[in-house]
Order: structure tokens, then C-alpha cells, then sequence
């Protein structure tokens, strides 16, 4: 193992260590680098004993070990002995006692062969030994040889002999490491000890390393020995005669070969005379080369002679060679003039010498072009004087393009040379170029570039300047500038003028013509006078508007292009320093509003001109003050004392001066009761001008929320937070209510209410009991929580009078009405509980007391009150009796408010009680609004929405930037109904959202409003250049024109390239500054430039082109955008060339677009390849569990399903129409609406509420679990969320009833359950909210909530069955595949066929692939009363049909078990109940091949207003429940927004009715067959 140090451990483990297990343990570790071990011995206790040992043999000369391994423990010692004799004896033996070890040094055969005993004392009179005997064997020892020196093909004989060791012994022969090969013909011979190597006739392959072998039973040794052949000298390449050029390198040969390597000698003997050879001195020029080759590296003319090569090794006799080297002198000029000068149009003569081997040809060149002499203008003459060649060239007249370098070439067989002459031909210099470096308003720089000087040093130059409409008569003269200057100024120019420039240039030979005349406009300066007219006036507390006019026309200096404004703080902490502003100018008058001021404060403000040249001077500095706003702090240091019971003290601290923004005007304090049921008292507020008040005429003992504002001239300021203060206790009002009845013969209940006015805490309630009044006969405390008390021991048929006081801290109370009490011996029933009001919060548990006494015990009944009749209560497992009375509703809901009487009744009499049950809900959404808007800044307004029975205690504020997931939050006051969001981003929009919370919990969450602050993005002004100026190499831009559209500049990006270049450059800035400057261009270069600058509203983008100027300052000519053709145009190939790259581009995108069809059609192939496996595969599956099941009809009892998008919307399905019902409608079903009918009525209801899981964006939470049953919880827009998560299955049960089939009602709705829901878990109608996608029509928002459907393969259809098979209700049920569909991806086009109602499901939920499906269909019922309900075939309008054909779904029901059944609903399935309504019919007369109905034409509706039922409507709807003959007429849902009174009465009466679909088990109501599906979905 490894520890955490990186240390290996390893471990040896003895289980049941004996004797033998004793004895030297050694562990050994090993890696890469090298081994260690560690030995220790292990002693186990035991008799001693010495394990067996085997006879050893041991080398002459070594070392040896002899172990003598001992077991057991204790013993006393271990000693050795050779023949008797204890060892050690001599200096080579040596005994290791501690271990047993004996060590013989340096073995000799003679004196350590023999047997060794190892004796052990293993007591102090028993010892133990064991022998072994050591064999001592001898190696071989060679005597040394050596090879003699010898040379090639003599004979060799070398003896190897063995001098000493054990025979037998073998003797072998190796050359280099190896056998000897028989190829070298190397005799061996072996006798006894010796051998010997014999070689007749030596090679050079005889070389090398041969080694003798000897080996014997004890080793095997070597000796080595090397062989060398000698091979005397010879020429491999022998020295001849050879040329050499002057000059040039030569190679004079020579190589020999020879063993050892022979060594090569070159001697000299200079001359064609008698040969006198001496050594060479070799040098740099003169070098032998490895081969034996002498190099002379640049030959000269004392180099020609004799040559000797001399090869030697010291074997045999040197070997030499001579040669002879003759040197050849090539054709050279020996002289010649380098530079010479000529004056333009005078004749000139050049002369050169030439030497060498004759004959030499002499040539004449100008810069590589040779000069014939019948050239004009050109006369070449040659002549011969002694052994040199002289050529003159002459030249008449000279010419400027004479100057340049001529050159004089000589020739003959062995080289070739050539002297160079200069010929400078001079004139008047040529006129310089000149271009503009800088222009100002006063000053002009120039720099110009030299042209041709003439071949002559410039000695000046002369500038004229003059204006552009005078003559150069009069012009301005500047002569003689230095000729090392490059650039000039010219000074004392009038801006915004026009100058002609030009110049000439001076050498020695005379004066150049005019330069190019250069235009030049100056620039502007800046103004000199100020805008005229300022005058400021402030708009709000945060602007001051700014009007002002232009400086007067001859101080302007150029055009006016914007202006600045500097405005600055006159306050308390301001730093004097004025804020700048620039903006463009839009005419002779300007107008301009400063906003994000401070409020209420004092500002200086100036405005300055500016042109392309700078700013003018300011105006003079005015000075005004922004108007009053509201404070922004609310008072500090609130502080609040209760006084009194009915009277609180509060203080504050006035608000500082810049937290005010205007004149105080007073305070104001909002105060209001916190009661003791947890609502809210009326919200007062009182004015004050002090910073301190007092409250009167409060509660007594009342907890008070109280804040404090102050407001100005503008309005209310920032509320101070809540505090909490209480007034003090005093003594109680009276009990609100007493009731005394006679239980017995002589006893009686006194019950009371605590009173309305607590004033404190009850501390008890005293009883008092006279007889005869006001004599008190007994007095009995109670305690605070208890409101009865027990009276014993009273006289019978005697009145008493009875009456209450509560009790507090400051004493009691007054006393309650006196009653009357007479104990009875039979006592008629009574009520102790008071008639009343019970407030209670949802989905909580409720008791309703009733304590009835009597003489016998009462009997105790509840009834509810239904439109004015009252009914007994039922009994299930939300709603229970107790045995005292009391009736308790778990979970209540909504529909259980109501009055409900409890009855109490004996023999005697009986009494009654009312209470009426209010259930608290959360309150409704406030209906949210944008009421003011700046650039950092929202205000938002609210109406709050009903209370849900509950006072409001505050709300919460949701906002997100737009596009954004992260949302922030904001708790506010209950008594607010506006609120302003600061700091804020400029010019971008923001999303809102608002809930109110009251006691029972946060309601539904408000339409998501949006606004944007004030701003836009940037844009650049059409009336502006953008081009401020432009040079040869520099660009200056105007940026002044860019308008932050009333949000600073947060980024500025430039970029800019050469056009035809791929590469930009690229300059990036955080502001936005006046001008910008582009440095570093080519010359007449056209430019792409593009601008990208932001800021918090977004980002302006802008591109232009320019170009740079030549270098005279001209422009260059305009971009060509069509290929221009050169002189000679396009050749015949050029042309056929675009023919086939055109037709090839052609060609491709065809076979593109071919290639795309064919995946088209192969995916469609595919996928209907996938749905017709998994049809398949479902059919095997359900193959195996095929079970005939007995039919009450011939007719097949199956279902089949249409496609089901999932989707948030309630249909009303007819034979002609089909309309959408608001998508926040919700449909409540009771027992009426499915009851007998007294009348016939040809119609058949059928009602589906889908359950489905909705997946939510992410956002501000829509908390449905506090939704109100009935009611809708909030649709949310989209923030273009991501995929959300898919449902897979789908479940649909089916309920209904035999009736004949006229037309069919659908009405749809999709549920939202609040959590998951574990299987098996029970559904219940009030934990089920409606979610549905609002339609948006800004900016193109869709809804936060949204569904996805998904497509189904087989092994999902596969799953489904195998679910299926697992539902109690289908254990033993027959399946059947119904039909698989094929959609294209459009959601217009599923294979069932295309619906014209599309409208609503496109923009939620895109349609898949393909869906499948299967029908389960439980076996017949052994219930022979259950035929009655079964379900007939009726005709089924499918959901999504195409044009084209109708489709063949038909709708048919199966028999159903009981449906008392409890129903388990998987949280990944969506339940669908459809429940019929009508009488029975004989609609069995419908088969299954009836046809489907005509595709629906549809109608798109808006999101229609929700109307409410009139309460006339709303009492009719109980006709219906009680006589169970109206029925649903056509288009009666109450949203409809083209909904006739008597219709919305009928909606009414769906929507009020307080009884649920399931029961409070989950239990469905009645006895209706069923039947159930499968859709992949």
C-alpha cells in the first residue's frame, strides 16, 4: 500500500505460526533506479533443530558462504567443525555465530575441500549438528600470447595453451566477438590443453581481435590478442600535366591507398628547366586535400612548373609521380578613367587599356546594353601598342541621358575583364515637387521633394506665394532657402483664404523651370465673439431649458458647427467646475434641455461657439434654479411612545437641505392598526408642520404601524420604515355575548364571547352566580382561553342570575348583560356556541364549534345553506362530526364558504345556531402601470385587486432588464400605490411584475408590463462632415456629429483599411471626444472606414470611404466598380475562363439544391420507417397478452385517440363551428351537470379537463400553489427561454353516458399541478390551476409558460404498453394499436390531416414527427347490471384533420369497473375526463365506419375580455342543478366575448358551482363505464 507520504508499505502476514515458520526473513524493493532489501530473523519458540543442508561446490580463488539455518528457540550457540577441528583455524575462515553463517575466503582445493558439521547447543547438555561437504573445483588459466607484426601473404601460427585448471577442458576461437567464419581459411587445432590458429596465406580481411576460450566445470576464461596485416603503398590516381588560368583555383590530382594509411608529400620546382623539387609551404592559398590532391585556390604566374607527389607508409618502398602545371594569363583591363564629367550637348571621349593572351576583343556597354558602332551619336576606335590594346569610345553631342556607367569589356580565350566608367553629364536642375504639410488659419507649411538636380549640388531655392485671383507679378517672394531644407512655413495668411504656391530650384549650371502651382484654402480660426440671447428656464427639478443665438456674422471666423455649454453647481459641496455639453448646431436659434440636474438647486451656466477651428469665447455666466421635486429621504430617527391606552408620542428629525429639493411644506404620518386577527385597521394619516406629534383617539392595547414623510410644494416624500408601537392596556369592555342554560336539576353552562374592546390581555373571566339579584351568592374565575364554565350545585326550579367580567392588568371590566337561569330536571336543548362569523385561511383545517346541552343530551346536526335551502352536510373524508358537536373541514376550500346551522334537539325542545364560514384566499393580481418615465428612472402606479377576504399587507415589485435572467425585488408598503425605481440604465427596457400578500400568503403575480427609460441610441447627424479634413498621410475626423441620443457614450470602435485588403485597423475608445485623427496612410489611397459607437441603449453603426491626396495635394479619381479592361481586352482564353467559373458556381448550387430534396424525402422515409416499426413493435408486445374478452355487441368497443398538442386553451367542438374560448376561463363540474334529465334532449356534453405538466421559463416565480380555485394564475412573456422539458406519455380517461348524439360540446382546459405528484398519489380538482400563453402584441413577446410536445419512437410506445400493463384497472385489459400518424415539421401539416385551428397552438408548441397509439380495453363487467351504462358509439370531430380528406376517427367508449375506484395518476401523465350529459337514447344505431366530420373552419380570437356573471345570472344556475332539464346551448362559456345575457348565465352556473369532479378521496362520482388510452405525444 501507499501512504499518504508516498511511502510503500508492504506486509508479511504468519497465520498459526509454527517451529518451522522460524528462521531470516529478507524483503527486497526494487525500481528503475536500483535495489534494496532488509533481512531480519524471525524467532519462534519451539525445540531447536537444524533444517537439512545440501554439499556445496565451491571455485578455486572465491569466496563461499555456508549457512547453517536454525529453527526453533531458545537455543545457546552454533559453532562448525572440519574434521573435529572447531573452525575457524586459519585467517580465511571466519564463523558468524549470531546467525550460523560460515565464510571461506580465497578457496583452496588442498586445504578447504571436505566435510563441514554445524553443531547446535540446544541445551546445556543437548546439541544437534548436521554436515555438508564442499567440493573445491579449479578454472582454467591461459598463458598470455600475442600477434607478431605482419605483412600481407605471409603465414601465421599462434598457440593458445591451458597452463593449469580441472580437466576436462574445451578450448574454442573467436575473431571480433564471433565464430570464425570458414571463408577466411583459418586453420584449427586442438590437442589435450593447447590449440593453435594456422593462416597460409594473410589478407587484409585477416584484420582483427581473436580470442582464445577455455572452459571446465568451474569457469570458462578468455585471452585476446590483435592481428594487423601491413600493405605496402601504390597510386590509386597518379599526377598528369595540367593548365591553370590566372586567377582561378586548381586541382592538382593524387591518391594512393596502402595499410597502415600511406601519407602523400607535394614538392615544387619552379620554371620549365632542369627540375629542383622543394617542399611546398602550404598556406591559405596552397592546401593538401584528405584525399592526397593539392588545391591552389587563386593561381598567379609563379605558380607554372614542376609538381611532385611522394606517397609512403613504411612498407615496401615509397612510390612518386611528377607532373608539370602551365598557368594561363585571361584578357584584363589595365587601365581606364573611373568618374569623368560632361556638360550637356559638348563632345566627350573615354579611352581603355587592355593585357593578355593574344588575341583580345575589346567592347563597349552603357548599363548592360552594348554600343554598336553604327549607333548614332556613338564612334569606337581600337589600336595595338607593344603587347596592350587601347579602345576609345566618343560621344557627340552629350546628352542627359548620356549620364549612367559605361563599361569596357576585353576578351580573349581564357577570361574576359571590364573597367567601369561613370560619365555625369550636367544641366539646370529639374523643378522640386511640392505638397501641403499643414495648413492653419494663419500659416501654410510646405514640403516639397527634390527632382533631377541636374547632376550638379542645388544651391537654392525661391518661393512665390501669392493670393489665387492675382497675378504672380505680385506675388510674394522668398529666395535663396537653404538647399538642405525640405519644408517652409509661410506665415501671415488670412484664415479661410485661397493661395496659389509654387517654387523654383537653383545649381551651378543655372535656374529650373516653375513647380507645380499648389491651391490651398486656409483653415478657419475659431470665433471671436459669443452666442448672443442666452436665456435660461428651468422645466422641472431636474431640467433647465436653454435658448440662445448665434454670434454675430463677422466674428463667426468660418461656419458655426456646434456649441458648448458649461454649466455648473452653485450649492453646498460643489466644486465650481463646469460640466461640459456639446451639441450641433441647428440654426440661427438654439434650443437645448439639461436634464439628471440636482433638484432645487442654483446653477451658472455659459454657452461658447465652435467651429472646425476651436471654441469662441463664453457668454456671460446666468444664473437660475431648478424647480422644487419631492424629498428623497424620508425623516430619520422615527420614534414613537405610547403615552396613553388611546394616545402615541412621536418624533423625527427634520430632513437636510438637500435631501428636501424644495421648501418644506410640513410632515406627514401614516398610521394604521395592526389587529389582533392579523388584518389591518383603516389607514389614517395626519398633517403636521413640527417634527413631532401626538396621536388621540387610537385603540387601546392596539399594536400601530406608523411612517413618516415630509413633503414640499411638489408632493409626498419618501416614506421613513415602519415601527411598531403599542398603546398601554386597560381594563376591558364587557364580553360581547352570554349564554347560561340548565344542563341538570341542579346545574347550569354559562358561556360567553370575549369582548370587542380587549384593551389589553385577559388575565381571566369571574363568573358571578346571586340569587336573588344583585346579592352574589358565588363568584368563579376562568381562565383567559376558556369561554363556558360549569355552575354545580344549584337548588332546582330556582332562578339565578348570571353574568360575566373579563379581567386585565388594569383591573376588571364592566360586567355583561344579567340573564336569567332555572336548573331543570328536564332540560330542553340548548346551544352553548354563538351564532356568528368564522374568518379562516385556505387549505387549512377548520372546526366549527357547537356545544349543545340538555337533560337528556341533544342530538347534534350540521346543514349548509344552497340558495336559501338549507341541507345536510356531507360526511367524507374532508368533512367530520365529532362527538362534542363540532364540525371540522380539513383542507378548506373556497366553496365551503357559506352559512352553515348546527340543530341541537331533544325531547324537551331544541336550538339552533348560524355561522357564517369566510374562507380567506390570496388576493388577486393589482393591475399594474407605468405612470412616468425619465432616463434613469420608472414610476409605477397599481389598483390593487380584490383582497381575497384578507387586508393587504404589502406587496412585492419584480423587475428585469429586458432580454435578462435575473430578476431583483422590492418589498413595499401596503399603504402605497406607486413606487419609483432609480438608478436605472438610459434608454432601455425593463420588465415588471407586482404581488400582493395578505395573510394568507402572496396572490397571483400581475401582467408583466414593460417601459424603457428615456434615451436611444446614438446617431450621427446628416448635416455634419464627417471628414474634417485630409492629407496625403493624415485624416482628421469630425466627430462632434455624433448624438448620444440622451445616454452617454459608453464605447467608440474605429476601423479602417485600404480597399482591397482583408486586414482592418482597429482603434477602440470608452468616450466619445470632438475629433479623431487616422495618422500613418498611403499616399492616393482609397479607404474603407466603418464606426461602431454605444452606449446603453444600444449601438449606431456608421461606414464611409475616403481618400488620401496625391503628393502635389490633388484628389485621386474616383473608385471603378466594374473591372476595367486593359488596352488589348480580354483574349479569347480570359473570356472562357468567366464562362466556366460562372457555369461550375451554376452547376453547384443546382446540384445543392437536388441534394437537399433528396434528404428531404429521406428523412420523411425514415421517420415514417421509425413510426411503422414502432407500430410493429407495439403489436408484438401486445401479441402476448391478447385476451378475447366477451362484447355485450358485435361491435368492437374501442377508442381512438386524435392527436393532442399540448396547449392552454377551452374549445368549444360543434358539427360547424369551433371557437376559442379565453385561455384563462375555467370550468367547474358538478353532480347536476351529469344528472338524469326529466326531459329528452338530443344532445350530448361532453366535458374534458386535461391535467398536464407546464414547464416554466426562467423568471419571477409563478407561485401557483397559493392560486385561487377558479381563477387563473398569471401568463407571463416570454424571455426566449430554452428548451423546455418534454412530456412523454400522455393518459386519457373517458366517462360517460348513452344519449343520442346530435352534436358534441368540447370544452378543453389545461391544468397546471403545483408539484410533482408521486404514482399512485390522488388528483384533486382544487389542487389543479389553469396556466395558459398570453398573446402578445409588443414587440413580439410570447409567453413565459410555455409546453413542447414530443415525438415518439417505438421504444416509447413500447414503454407506454408496458405502464399500461401495470395499472390495476388494465391488468386483464385486451390492447389494440389504434394508427400511427406521419407530420411534417410544420405544425400546419400532422398526418391525421391539417385543422384549420391553428392559430393558438403554433405560437406554443411546435408539432413533431410522428405519434402512435394503442387503446386498452378492459374485459366485460361480470355486473349484468352495469349494461345500462354502457356507452355507445358516437361520431368524434378529431382535433387536427387535412383538407384534402375527412378523417375516420370515431369515438367509442368501453365498459368502465366502478367508478368508486381509486384512481392513481402517474405525475409524467395527463389525466383527461370527458363527461357526457343528455337522456338516454338508442344512438347505438351509429357504427364504427361512421365517417368523421367536416374539417372546422376557424376564427382567430384575441385574448378577450373575462366577463363577469350579473347576479341575476348567477342565482339562476341552481335551476338547472335542482331540475336537471337546462342544458349547455350553443357557445355558453362565459368568456366569449360575443356572449348574450341568458348565456353567460349559463356560464355562471358552471363557474359557481361549489361541488368538485373528485371527491375528497380522489374517488370519481357515480357509476359510469370506462374506458382508457394511450397517446405518444
Amino acid at each position: 500500500m501507499i501512504t499518504s507520504e508516498g511511502n510503500v508499505v508492504s506486509y508479511l502476514n504468519i497465520s498459526s505460526s509454527q517451529v518451522r515458520d522460524g528462521g531470516v526473513y529478507r524483503c527486497t524493493a526494487n525500481n528503475s533506479a536500483g535495489v534494496v532489501l532488509y533481512q531480519a530473523r524471525i524467532n519462534v519458540r519451539g525445540p531447536a533443530s537444524i533444517r537439512p543442508m545440501k554439499n556445496i561446490t565451491a571455485i578455486a580463488g572465491r569466496d563461499t558462504y555456508i549457512h547453517c539455518r536454525v529453527i526453533g528457540y531458545p537455543y545457546y550457540s552454533i559453532k562448525w567443525y572440519k574434521n573435529a577441528n572447531l573452525l575457524p583455524f586459519n585467517h580465511r575462515q571466519v564463523a558468524f555465530e549470531n546467525n550460523g553463517t560460515l565464510k571461506l575466503s580465497d578457496v583452496q582445493k588442498e586445504v578447504d575441500e571436505g566435510e563441514y558439521t554445524c553443531n547446535v547447543l540446544v541445551q546445556p547438555q543437548l546439541s544437534t549438528s548436521q554436515s555438508v561437504h564442499v567440493t573445491v573445483k579449479v578454472p582454467p588459466f591461459i598463458q598470455p600470447f600475442e600477434f607478431p607484426r605482419f605483412s600481407i601473404g605471409q603465414r601465421v601460427f599462434i598457440p593458445c595453451v591451458v597452463v593449469s585448471g580441472d580437466l576436462p577442458i574445451t578450448i574454442t576461437w573467436q575473431k571480433d566477438g564471433r565464430p570464425i567464419p570458414a571463408s577466411l581459411g583459418v586453420t584449427i587445432d586442438n590437442i589435450d590443453f593447447t590449440s593453435s590458429l594456422r593462416i597460409s596465406n594473410l589478407s587484409l580481411m585477416h584484420n582483427g581481435n581473436y580470442t582464445c576460450i577455455a572452459r571446465n566445470e568451474a569457469a570458462a576464461v578468455e585471452h585476446q590478442s590483435q592481428l594487423i596485416v601491413r600493405v605496402p603503398p601504390k597510386f590509386v590516381v597518379q599526377p598528369r600535366d595540367q593548365d591553370g588560368i590566372y586567377g582561378k583555383a586548381v586541382i592538382l590530382n593524387c591518391s594512393a591507398e596502402g595499410y597502415p594509411v600511406p601519407t602523400i608529400v607535394w614538392k615544387f620546382s619552379k620554371g620549365a628547366g632542369v627540375p629542383q623539387f622543394q617542399p611546398i609551404a602550404l598556406n591559405g592559398r596552397i592546401q593538401v586535400l584528405s584525399n592526397g590532391s593539392l588545391l591552389i585556390k587563386h593561381v598567379v604566374e609563379e605558380d607554372s612548373g614542376y609538381y611532385l607527389c611522394k606517397v609512403s607508409n613504411d612498407v615496401g618502398a615509397d612510390v612518386s609521380k611528377s607532373m608539370y602545371l602551365t598557368v594561363k594569363i585571361p584578357a584584363m583591363i589595365t587601365s581606364y578613367p573611373n568618374t569623368t564629367l560632361a556638360t550637356q550637348g559638348q563632345r566627350k571621349e573615354m579611352s581603355c587599356t587592355a593585357h593578355g593572351e593574344k588575341p583580345i576583343i575589346v567592347r563597349w556597354e552603357k548599363e548592360d546594353r552594348i554600343i554598336n558602332p553604327e549607333m548614332a551619336r556613338y564612334l569606337v576606335s581600337t589600336k595595338e601598342v607593344g603587347e596592350e590594346v587601347i579602345s576609345t569610345l566618343q560621344i557627340l553631342p552629350t546628352v542627359r541621358e548620356d549620364s549612367g556607367f559605361f563599361s569596357c569589356h576585353a576578351i580573349n580565350s581564357y577570361g574576359e575583364d571590364r573597367g567601369i566608367i561613370q560619365l555625369t553629364v550636367q544641366e539646370p536642375p529639374d523643378p522640386p515637387e511640392i505638397e501641403i504639410k499643414d495648413v492653419k488659419a494663419r500659416t501654410i507649411t510646405l514640403r516639397w521633394t527634390m527632382g533631377f538636380d541636374g547632376n550638379s549640388p542645388i544651391t537654392g531655392y525661391d518661393i512665390e506665394c501669392k493670393n489665387k485671383s492675382d497675378s504672380w507679378d505680385s506675388a510674394q517672394r522668398t529666395k535663396d532657402v537653404s538647399p538642405q531644407l525640405n519644408s517652409a512655413t509661410i506665415i501671415d495668411i488670412h484664415p479661410s483664404s485661397t493661395y496659389s504656391i509654387r517654387m523654383y530650384a537653383k545649381n551651378r549650371i543655372g535656374k529650373s523651370e516653375p513647380s507645380n502651382e499648389i491651391t490651398i484654402t486656409a483653415d478657419e480660426a475659431a470665433p471671436d465673439g459669443p452666442p448672443q440671447e442666452v436665456h435660461l428656464e428651468p422645466t422641472s427639478s431636474q431640467s433647465i431649458r436653454v435658448t440662445w443665438k448665434a454670434p454675430k456674422k463677422h466674428l463667426q471666423n468660418g461656419i458655426i458647427r456646434g456649441y458648448q455649454i458649461g454649466y455648473r453647481e452653485y450649492s453646498t459641496g460643489g466644486n465650481f467646475q463646469f460640466n461640459i455639453i456639446s451639441i450641433d448646431t441647428t440654426g440661427d436659434s438654439e434650443v437645448y434641455t439639461l436634464d439628471n440636474l440636482n433638484k432645487f438647486t442654483q446653477y451658472g451656466l455659459v454657452v461658447q461657439a465652435c467651429n472646425r477651428a476651436g471654441t469662441g469665447p463664453s457668454s456671460q455666466e446666468i444664473i437660475t434654479t431648478t424647480l422644487e421635486d419631492v424629498p428623497s429621504y424620508p425623516p430619520e430617527n422615527v420614534q414613537a411612545i405610547a403615552t396613553s391606552p388611546e394616545s402615541i408620542s412621536i418624533s423625527w428629525s427634520t430632513l437636510s437641505k438637500e435631501a428636501l429639493n424644495g421648501i418644506l411644506q410640513g410632515f406627514r404620518v401614516i398610521y394604521w392598526a395592526n389587529l389582533i386577527d392579523g388584518e389591518l385597521g383603516e389607514i389614517k394619516n395626519v398633517t403636521t408642520t413640527q417634527p413631532s406629534l401626538e396621536l388621540d383617539g387610537l385603540e387601546k392595547y392596539t399594536n400601530y404601524s406608523i411612517q413618516v414623510l415630509a413633503f414640499t410644494r411638489a408632493g409626498d416624500g419618501v416614506r421613513s420604515e415602519q415601527i411598531f408601537t403599542r398603546t398601554k392596556e386597560d381594563v376591558p369592555g364587557p364580553p360581547a355575548g352570554v349564554k347560561a342554560a340548565a344542563a341538570s336539576a341542579s346545574m347550569v353552562f354559562v358561556s360567553w364571547l370575549p369582548p370587542l374592546k380587549l384593551n389589553g390581555i385577559i388575565r381571566k373571566y369571574t363568573v358571578f352566580c346571586s340569587h336573588p339579584y344583585p346579592t352574589v351568592i358565588s363568584e368563579f374565575e376562568a381562565s383567559p382561553d376558556s369561554f363556558s364554565y360549569r355552575i354545580p350545585n344549584l337548588s332546582r326550579n330556582r332562578q339565578y342570575s348570571v353574568w360575566v367580567v373579563a379581567v386585565t392588568s388594569a383591573g376588571r371590566g364592566n360586567s355583561s348583560e344579567i340573564i336569567t337561569v332555572e336548573p331543570l330536571a328536564k332540560a330542553p336543548a340548548r346551544i352553548l356556541t354563538f351564532s356568528g362569523t368564522v374568518t379562516t385561511p385556505w387549505m387549512k383545517d377548520i372546526v366549527l364549534p357547537c356545544k349543545a346541552v340538555g337533560d337528556p343530551s341533544p342530538a347534534v346536526k350540521w346543514m349548509k345553506d344552497s340558495n336559501g335551502t338549507p341541507s345536510l352536510v356531507t360526511i367524507d373524508g374532508r368533512r367530520s362530526i365529532f362527538s362534542n358537536g363540532s364540525f371540522v373541514i380539513r383542507t378548506v376550500k373556497a366553496e365551503d364558504s357559506g352559512y352553515y346551522s348546527c340543530v341541537a334537539n331533544n325531547n324537551w325542545g331544541s336550538d339552533e345556531i348560524i355561522l357564517n364560514l369566510q374562507v380567506q384566499v390570496p388576493p388577486d393580481q393589482p393591475r399594474l402601470t407605468v405612470s412616468k418615465t425619465t432616463s434613469s428612472s420608472i414610476t409605477l402606479s397599481w389598483l390593487p385587486g380584490d383582497n381575497g377576504g384578507s387586508s393587504i399587507r404589502g406587496y412585492i415589485l419584480q423587475y428585469s432588464e429586458d432580454n435578462s435572467e435575473q430578476w431583483g425585488s422590492f418589498p413595499i408598503s401596503p399603504s402605497e400605490r406607486s413606487y419609483r425605481l432609480e438608478n436605472l440604465k438610459c434608454g432601455t427596457w425593463y420588465k415588471f411584475t407586482l404581488t400582493a400578500q395578505n395573510g394568507v400568503g402572496p396572490g397571483r403575480i400581475s401582467e408583466i408590463i414593460e417601459a424603457k427609460t428615456l434615451g436611444k441610441e446614438p446617431q450621427f447627424s446628416k448635416e455634419q462632415e464627417l471628414f474634417a479634413s485630409i492629407n496625403t498621410t493624415r485624416v482628421r475626423l469630425n466627430l462632434i456629429g455624433w448624438n448620444d441620443g440622451g445616454c452617454p457614450i459608453t464605447s467608440f470602435t474605429l476601423e479602417y483599411r485600404p480597399f482591397g485588403t482583408t486586414v482592418w485597423t482597429t482603434a477602440q475608445r470608452t468616450s466619445l471626444s470632438k475629433s479623431y485623427i487616422l495618422y500613418d496612410l498611403q499616399e492616393a489611397t482609397w479607404y474603407e472606414l466603418q464606426m461602431r459607437v454605444c452606449n446603453s441603449a444600444g449601438c449606431a453603426e456608421k461606414q464611409a470611404n475616403f481618400a488620401t491626396l496625391n503628393y502635389d495635394g490633388s484628389t485621386i479619381p474616383p473608385l471603378i466598380k466594374s473591372v476595367v479592361q486593359s488596352e488589348e481586352g480580354l483574349t479569347t482564353n480570359e473570356g472562357l475562363k468567366i464562362l466556366v467559373t460562372i457555369s461550375c458556381i451554376l452547376v453547384g448550387v443546382l446540384l445543392l439544391f437536388v441534394l437537399l430534396l433528396v434528404v428531404r424525402r429521406r428523412r420523411r422515409e425514415q421517420r415514417l420507417k421509425r413510426l411503422r416499426d414502432a407500430k410493429s413493435l407495439a403489436e408484438m408486445l401486445m401479441s402476448k397478452n391478447t385476451r378475447t374478452s366477451d362484447t355485450l355487441s358485435k361491435q368492437q368497443q374501442t377508442l381512438r385517440m386524435h392527436i393532442d398538442i399540448p396547449r392552454a386553451q377551452l374549445l368549444i367542438e360543434e358539427r360547424d363551428t369551433m371557437e376559442t374560448i379565453d385561455d384563462r376561463s375555467t370550468v367547474l363540474l358538478t353532480d347536476a351537470d351529469f344528472g338524469e334529465a326529466a326531459k329528452q334532449k338530443s344532445l350530448t356534453v361532453t366535458h374534458t379537463v386535461h391535467y398536464q405538466s407546464v414547464s416554466q421559463a426562467t423568471g419571477p416565480l409563478v407561485d401557483v400553489s397559493d392560486a385561487r380555485p377558479g381563477t387563473n394564475p398569471t401568463t407571463r412573456r416570454n424571455a426566449k427561454a430554452g428548451p423546455t422539458a418534454r412530456n412523454r406519455y400522455a393518459s386519457q380517461w373517458t366517462l360517460n353516458r348513452p344519449h343520442p348524439t346530435i352534436s358534441a360540446h368540447t370544452l378543453t382546459t389545461d391544468w397546471r399541478l403545483p408539484t410533482p405528484r408521486a404514482t399512485g398519489s390522488v388528483d384533486k380538482e382544487s389542487d389543479s390551476y389553469s396556466v395558459s400563453p398570453s398573446q402578445d402584441t409588443d414587440r413580439a413577446r410570447s409567453s413565459m409558460v410555455s409546453t413542447e410536445s414530443a415525438s415518439s419512437t417505438y421504444e416509447e410506445l413500447a414503454r407506454a404498453y408496458e405502464h399500461a400493463k401495470m395499472e390495476e384497472q388494465l391488468r386483464h385489459a385486451k390492447f389494440t394499436i389504434t394508427e400511427c400518424f406521419i407530420s411534417d415539421t410544420s405544425s400546419e401539416q400532422l398526418t391525421a390531416g391539417t385543422n384549420e385551428y391553428t392559430d393558438s397552438l403554433t405560437s406554443s408548441t411546435p408539432s413533431e414527427s410522428g405519434i402512435c397509439r394503442f387503446t386498452a380495453s378492459p374485459p366485460k363487467p361480470q355486473d349484468g347490471g352495469r349494461v345500462v351504462n354502457m356507452a355507445v358509439p358516437k361520431a368524434h370531430r378529431p382535433v387536427l384533420e387535412t383538407r384534402s380528406s375527412k378523417s375516420r376517427h370515431q369515438l367509442t367508449h368501453v365498459p368502465l369497473r366502478a367508478l368508486g375506484d381509486l384512481i392513481h395518476l402517474p405525475p409524467y401523465l395527463r389525466m383527461d375526463f370527458l363527461l357526457n350529459r343528455g337522456a338516454p337514447g338508442t344512438s347505438r344505431d351509429l357504427s364504427l365506419g361512421q365517417a368523421c366530420l367536416e374539417p372546422q373552419k376557424s376564427r382567430t380570437l384575441k385574448r378577450p375580455t373575462v366577463l363577469e356573471p350579473t347576479p341575476m345570472e348567477a342565482s339562476s344556475s341552481t335551476s338547472s342543478t335542482r331540475e336537471g332539464q337546462q342544458s349547455w346551448q350553443q357557445g355558453a362559456v362565459a368568456t366569449l366575448p360575443q356572449r348574450e345575457g341568458a348565456e353567460l348565465g349559463q356560464a355562471a352556473k358552471m363557474s359557481s358551482s361549489q361541488e368538485s369532479l373528485l371527491d375528497s378521496r380522489g374517488h370519481l362520482k357515480g357509476n359510469n363505464p370506462y374506458a382508457k388510452s394511450y397517446t405518444l405525444v
